[in-house]
């Protein structure tokens, strides 16, 4: 079955015969296997869960089950489409070393693009946050298609300043298999060449546990860090461990070294020895970056991949979800 989504004809064909109520709810959509459930929020300008101009607006999943097991849910408190990190799942950002592309040539209230998000304004003055929420000036042509175990999203951006693009990306749930695969392609359409770092955020939420020592992280390099692990986190043997619990407000942050530049080390484990939950993510592209973010909540593993895109070229990447049990420990 293919269903798609065209926004100049709204995301449903029959909104007509909802009630106000219901109609103002985001659109989302729900797949599954023979072992995995996954339900996904959709992408739209009017109405979406997201509409903030930080992490690509697809695939936004807000619960994932396997097995008796959560992996994916709401970790912050404040809710609010426009707000730059109220978002679920695992989400991608594309950087730059500006806000995006054109941004430098971009006069006030003119358009640069951020992939996955459209055309957005420049500001009169430069935003002081690095995650400013920008206005959107065109969101470009999404379009969507799914099937029972899988939903697909393309979005396409005519030129801004010379950059265009079509981005795709499918999120599939292995037939047979408890795993979950992110398929990605961004064709360059644009007179300029795109060069971009993407990274997926994660934002794993295991069980509704909190952060702390009964999670694991590990890596099949000797991991190691420069940042400031305050008392809470250590890096040592491939692993990183909590050395106590994340309180409300809380944060910790530092960069993972230690990769080499083969695909292999795009593996890694995040497991919650109490419940028992496991989850390994491996890529197909060599890491250009890794870094490991906590909040009270939430655990995000962020593996970045560089994009490198002349005009005309197409780029595609992947990345795979498996899902499994461990042993609990004993309190």
């Amino acid at each position: 079955m293919k269903k798609q989504t065209r926004f100049a004809a709204r995301i449903c064909l029959c909104a007509g015969l909802l009630s106000a109520a219901f109609a103002a709810d985001p659109p989302q959509a729900e797949i599954s296997n023979a072992t995995v459930r996954a339900r996904l929020y959709l992408p739209d300008p009017e109405s979406g869960y997201y509409r903030a101009t930080r992490f690509d607006w697809s695939g936004v999943i807000s619960s994932l089950e396997y097995k008796g097991h959560s992996y994916f849910g709401q970790w912050f408190e404040k809710y609010d489409p426009k707000i730059h990190d109220a978002i679920m799942g695992p989400v991608e950002e594309f950087t730059t070393d500006g806000p995006g592309f054109g941004y430098a040539d971009a006069k006030a209230g003119g358009t640069f693009l951020r992939i996955g998000v459209g055309a957005v304004r420049r500001p009169a003055q430069p935003p002081s946050l690095r995650f400013f929420t920008y206005d959107i000036a065109n969101p470009g042509l999404w379009t969507v298609q799914r099937g029972p175990d899988w939903i697909s999203f393309t979005q396409e951006m005519p030129a801004t300043d010379g950059y265009a693009y079509v981005y795709r990306k499918t999120v599939r749930l292995t037939k047979g298999k408890p795993e979950m695969v992110l398929e990605h392609s961004l064709k360059n359409t644009g007179q300029r060449a795109i060069e971009t770092d993407v990274y997926d955020h994660n934002f794993f939420v295991i069980d509704e546990q909190e952060s702390g020592p009964d999670f694991a992280v590990q890596f099949p390099f000797d991991a190691k860090t420069t940042g400031d692990l305050k008392d809470i986190l250590a890096v040592r043997e491939k692993q990183v461990t909590y050395r106590r619990k994340l309180q409300k407000n809380e944060t910790v942050l530092t960069p993972i070294t230690g990769f080499s530049g083969n695909a292999s080390d795009y593996n890694i484990v995040v497991e919650n020895r109490k419940t028992g939950a496991g989850v390994r993510l491996t890529g197909d592209q060599p890491l250009t970056r890794v870094v490991f973010w906590s909040a009270q909540k939430v655990l995000s593993p962020e593996a970045y991949i560089t994009l490198k895109i002349a005009p005309g070229q197409e780029r595609a990447w992947r990345i795979a979800y498996e899902f499994y049990t461990v042993p609990k420990s004993a309190p």
